[in-house]
């Protein structure tokens, strides 16, 4: 059944597991991607609330003009739902917000009155005292205020997070949000833990924002500049409740904008720098958990709204942000080599081994050199050649014990070891390259495993 307008869709935003970015970990890392709602954006659900709101009160009617003040997504929405119900908007919005978002705005008819990004709240020339200060000598109209809206909380309470749990089949033990209201993160902690209270609720900002110190020691951080949109804030907001969060974690603009560059060429999520920040954050907190954890980024901004900005590599270096990306070759990890090799149990020897035991092992099993371990830790090697060596000075230590007759071990790297890394290694006069896998076993590169998947061989 079709709806009426935009207004009434009823959206379930999907979430996806990632295979690329998480390879190396044992947790499970999904994203669940609120920018695929219709405005690109979380805000679809918040705008929609609100009106509707606004309008079952009687506060509003067609012809008003809808005033807010946005970073651009919140206004984004807005401006489609007002347009859907025969509302002008018009709405302050900071400098720093992208040349897309701005022609978005315009696009759908909105008016903006742009004001400096540097002016922290309480300022008369901030966004957020322009608005207020529009509304009041503005005739017909009414101020939105969705930053500090009730609704803002009760939609994620309600929506988002009983569908991250559906979705995850209540598996998720991790869930990380971006702040800005803390309406978000507000609201999908209330829900999760409300359904299962293990469920950590970790929020996630840029550096200069206000919650962490909130938190930790119940006073704001000191403010300060970021290039990251749709995240953080200068003041505490009327949707802050610490009761629903765990923890707070700050991202760099770098770590966070990199980090969303890379998730779009490696996993296709085309996502905006507040996703950018939460990506890093659920990552670098996936990589100390085990497989019994399900991670949840919620990804929040349409990565189409950032191409004059994140998305481009002039902005980037202009800001001394970039990263360059490494090509395919220099992407080779380890484990990526690995599986290039046809499967086969590494085999080694054992101190107590006698020389011969060694040698029988060699020619079984084709091999001209052994790591030598014990309790699954190398402690030395063994080659052909210094067999050879061995017998010429002693012919009759053959029946010795390895142990007296060891070669250093051979390096130990990880699985997401690069091949610059393993290249090292093996240029430092070692044979081999022993890599510890995460399940406790072993397994050996050689110079030829190497060269075999440079060749693509």
């Amino acid at each position: 059944m079709a709806n009426n307008d935009i207004l009434g869709l009823k959206i379930q935003t999907p979430t996806v597991l990632l295979s690329q970015m998480p390879r190396q970990m044992q947790a499970k890392v999904m994203a669940k991607l609120e920018y695929l709602n219709p405005a690109c954006s979380h805000y679809y659900r918040v705008a929609a609330a609100v009106v509707r709101d606004a309008e079952e009160r009687r506060l509003i009617h067609p012809g008003m003009t809808l005033v807010d003040w946005t970073y651009g997504n919140s206004g984004i929405a807005l401006a489609m739902a007002a347009a859907s119900r025969g509302y002008k908007v018009l709405l302050a919005a900071p400098d720093k917000i992208s040349r897309e978002k701005q022609d978005v705005l315009r696009a759908i008819g909105a008016e903006l009155v742009i004001t400096p990004s540097d002016a922290l709240p309480g300022e008369a020339r901030s966004c957020m005292n322009v608005a207020e200060s529009l509304v009041r000598n503005l005739p017909n109209a009414f101020f939105a205020g969705m930053y500090d809206h009730p609704m803002n909380v009760e939609v994620h309470r309600e929506a988002t997070g009983p569908e991250i749990f559906e979705q995850t089949d209540g598996t998720v033990t991790h869930v990380f949000v971006p702040m800005s209201s803390a309406a978000m993160v507000s609201g999908v902690g209330r829900a999760l833990k409300a359904l299962n209270p293990a469920i950590r609720v970790i929020g996630v900002e840029p550096l200069g924002s206000v919650f962490k110190g909130l938190l930790e020691k119940g006073e704001p951080g000191v403010p300060a500049y970021s290039e990251l949109e749709e995240i953080g804030a200068q003041k505490v907001p009327a949707c802050w409740d610490p009761s629903q969060i765990d923890e707070v974690v700050q991202v760099s603009d770098e770590d966070a904008l990199n980090c969303g560059r890379e998730l779009l060429r490696t996993e296709a999520v085309f996502a905006g720098s507040a996703s950018g920040a939460v990506m890093f954050a659920a990552l670098s907190a996936a990589a100390t958990l085990g497989s019994d954890a399900t991670v949840v980024a919620l990804l929040s901004d349409f990565g189409g709204y950032s191409l004059s900005k994140m998305y481009r590599d002039e902005w980037m270096k202009s800001r001394r942000l970039y990263r360059r990306q490494k090509s395919p070759l220099e992407q080779l990890t380890a484990e990526d080599i690995l599986r290039l090799k046809a499967h086969r149990d590494l085999i080694v020897a054992y101190p107590e081994n006698t020389l011969a035991e060694v040698f029988e092992m060699m020619k079984q099993n084709d091999v001209s050199q052994l790591p030598i371990v014990s309790y699954n830790a190398p402690i030395g090697s063994i080659s052909e050649n210094r067999i050879l060596s061995i017998l010429i000075e002693n012919d009759e230590a053959m029946n010795s014990k390895v142990l007296g007759f060891m070669e250093p071990p051979f390096p130990v790297c990880q699985p997401d070891a690069a091949i610059s890394e393993l290249s090292e290694k093996l240029q430092q006069n070692a044979s081999g390259v022993l890599i510890s896998m995460l399940d406790g076993n072993l397994q050996l590169l050689t110079k030829s495993d190497l060269i075999d998947a440079l060749t693509h061989k």
